[in-house]
């Protein structure tokens, strides 16, 4: 197991030495934990999160049966998507934080450009 994180590791630090958000185009970070499903658009040129969305904001605690489904990570997206668009984002670069892009990574992405965020 621990082989497995140290390759993790490995993968999230090449993916991010590559992404890199800005004032025009800040970073939409993405992190499915084991019970919940986090989002946050940064300026890492300002170092703040201009807006967040998770399973445990109180928008949608409650309103989901569980936590960590595909279902809910659509719920984040869509959540994300409208903060974003409310402190006028409409652009981002996307920060997959080394997970691959299928599940609930993919989900969340596919609703927050149906939302209206562009990357």
């Amino acid at each position: 197991m621990k082989g497995a994180k140290i390759r993790s590791d490995f993968r999230k630090k090449r993916v991010r030495s590559k992404v890199s958000g800005t004032t025009e185009r800040p970073r939409l970070n993405v992190k499915c934990g084991q019970k919940h499903i986090y989002a946050q658009v940064i300026d890492d040129t300002k170092g703040f999160t201009l807006a967040a969305a998770s399973t445990l904001s109180p928008e949608l605690k409650g309103k989901l049966k569980t936590t960590d489904t595909i279902e809910a990570a659509k719920a984040v997206g869509k959540l994300i998507a409208q903060k974003a668009l409310e402190k006028s984002v409409k652009s981002v670069v996307f920060d997959r934080a080394g997970k691959a892009f299928v599940g609930k990574v993919k989900a969340l992405a596919d609703e927050a450009r149906a939302g209206g965020l562009d990357f």
